[in-house]
């Protein structure tokens, strides 16, 4: 996941916070942002969650959130993987390919509100924002949480299903684990990222994620 950087999570959400522009629905609405003019996913989005195609390629799909869900403090879904990547070390640049990864972004409040209509470029580059990212790859256990060698101390890796094919369900609580990998009080959640990772290992992805919900 070499291309995946600060760069490529500022460049790859490019969300305004505006409320406004939120789809009622967690799922449907979702904007890909491609790493490549010839190499991307192939997303296929409903009302209740999303199927991803990864043949040896990367991109994501970004939505923000309405001010409502900013106090969001834990999170659940499900997903399943038919086709996997190989494990990969993802605590290291380059190599680091994933089935699926969920992103949460976090803003102090006031530092979003002050922000709103902003690119994510700008917002990341605010020293106070924090990423945590779900992820199912790699080659570490579950729980294992990881520095990530792109976001440096804005994001976190925490890994719920190591490399592998199968259906699970997760709950996740935002605030502890906020609270573990930042040594803080969760701030606001302004914004969602999902994406797939099959570019280093060239290999496949047949995945889906569905169900999530925020409370």
């Amino acid at each position: 996941m070499r291309r995946l950087s600060i760069a490529f999570l500022a460049s790859s959400l490019c969300a305004a916070l505006m409320p406004s522009l939120a789809p009622a629905s967690i799922f449907g609405g979702w904007t890909e942002q491609r790493f490549s003019l010839f190499s991307s996913n192939d997303w296929q989005q409903s009302a209740n969650g999303v199927a991803m195609r990864s043949d040896g390629s990367v991109s994501l799909i970004w939505r923000a959130l309405p001010q409502s869900e900013w106090g969001t403090r834990k999170a659940a879904w499900q997903w399943s993987v038919s086709q996997s990547v190989p494990p990969t070390p993802l605590d290291r640049k380059g190599g680091d390919d994933r089935d699926l990864s969920l992103y949460f972004v976090f803003m102090p409040e006031a530092v979003a509100r002050a922000n709103e209509g902003a690119s994510i470029r700008k917002l990341l580059a605010v020293k106070e924002a924090r990423v945590l990212m779900y992820v199912w790859g790699g080659k570490h256990g579950r729980g294992a949480l990881l520095p990530s060698p792109y976001l440096g101390a804005r994001g976190k890796t925490v890994v719920l299903r190591p490399a592998g094919t199968g259906t699970h369900s997760e709950s996740v609580d935002l605030a502890r684990d906020y609270q573990r990998a930042f040594g803080a009080q969760p701030t606001q959640l302004v914004g969602l990222a999902l994406s797939g990772d099959s570019d280093d290992t060239d290999s496949a992805i047949r995945a889906r994620i569905e169900g999530l919900s925020l409370n």
